[in-house]
């Protein structure tokens, strides 16, 4: 679920018989429900405006900021692998990784969005 640039992973809970989600990628925890997709909509996007309207309010910046450094942990098998094909290609380890996510990212992998 998207909005406003902001997205939202939304689960099921069986034992409340809710739809629930959160907003990803922010600096806190905001979290919405509704008992159909519509509701679910309108909480979202509610939870969405008066998050930005609180950050507005307090001039905080509502989004994470990344470093674009962080530490990825693979079996030595598979950095062996990455880092010949990346010798291979005449290119760093970290520029063959930032290749591998990117093509990673813009692909759809079947899950539902």
């Amino acid at each position: 679920m998207d909005y406003k640039g902001y997205s939202a992973r939304i689960q099921y809970s069986d034992e409340d018989e809710v739809l629930f989600g959160a907003i990803l990628g922010i600096n806190d925890l905001v979290t919405f429900e509704g008992k159909s997709i519509e509701e679910m909509k309108k909480s979202f996007h509610d939870a969405v405006d008066d998050y930005l309207d609180m950050c507005s309010r307090y001039n905080k910046k509502p989004e994470k900021a990344y470093k674009g450094c962080f530490n990825v942990r693979i079996s030595p098998e598979l950095h062996k692998k990455a880092a010949l094909k990346a010798s291979l290609m005449e290119i760093s380890l970290n520029q063959y990784t930032e290749i591998a996510i990117q093509k990673s990212v813009n692909e759809d992998f079947g899950i539902v969005k």
